[in-house]
């Protein structure tokens, strides 16, 4: 197959699923959500507590620079683990090819006729597998390892930074703009209704049901708004 051809294939099979989009998808999702959801809870509770609006852009700049930090720290952190364990499961495949090639063989075949393959192919299969690309065979096959699940530490970190500092933006800036009059209200009522928004484009993105996506973040949403409301109050009346 030439490579015209087979560029468009891999374009082909990648419109027609979701599974490419799992990384940056989940760590943008979060992020965006995590934006919102963190910085709206915790200017809703400073303003039911009764402060004073500098304090309230004081909270709000914090709140969206130290999300935005960890956001991407925490992505990059974990998907590191993630790559790294997926690099040590390669080395030990790698020496494991080199030390018995024939028992990995058998052992690739054996995972083809569990799923179904006639013996003969499978021992076929594994063995025209291995000649192309023995590492790469047991990688997808043995150890469900393949590019497009790859873990990838800075698309994910970047994504997730972008996200937060996308989703905590609105708000802020409401913040800045805003009279204090009824500011509590139309932060957390626009910002519920941006992150139905945020959880149905998030379903259509990955391919599932787009009112379910959008009433999960709904919901969370609504919760961490009202406890941290209580919050402010209960610190409101006490002062």
């Amino acid at each position: 197959m030439d490579s015209y051809n087979q560029e468009m294939l891999d374009t082909h099979l990648k419109g027609d699923h979701y599974g490419h989009r799992m990384g940056w998808l989940r760590a943008a999702v979060l992020g965006a959500n995590d934006g919102i959801i963190s910085t709206v809870s915790l200017l809703v509770g400073v303003i039911a507590s009764g402060a004073s609006k500098e304090h309230i852009l004081l909270v709000a700049f914090a709140a969206l620079t130290a999300g935005a930090i960890s956001m991407a720290a925490g992505e990059y952190v974990s998907v590191s683990s993630q790559a790294d364990t997926e690099k040590a499961d390669l080395e030990i495949e790698r020496k494991a090819l080199e030390e018995n090639w024939e028992q990995e063989k058998a052992e690739l075949a054996h995972i083809y006729r569990e799923r179904g393959v006639s013996p003969e192919t499978a021992e076929k299969v594994a063995f025209e597998l291995m000649q192309h690309d023995a590492l790469g065979a047991h990688a997808k096959d043995e150890l469900g390892l393949s590019d497009v699940h790859a873990a990838k530490p800075m698309q994910a970190a970047l994504a997730s930074a972008t996200a937060f500092i996308s989703g905590a933006s609105l708000p802020v800036l409401l913040i800045v703009v805003l009279p204090m009059e009824n500011l509590g209200y139309i932060i957390a009522g626009s910002s519920l209704i941006l992150l139905s928004v945020l959880g149905a484009l998030a379903a259509k993105t990955g391919g599932a049901n787009m009112i379910k996506g959008a009433l999960r973040m709904f919901l969370w949403g609504s919760m961490a708004m009202a406890l941290t409301t209580y919050v402010g109050l209960q610190f409101g009346a006490a002062g």
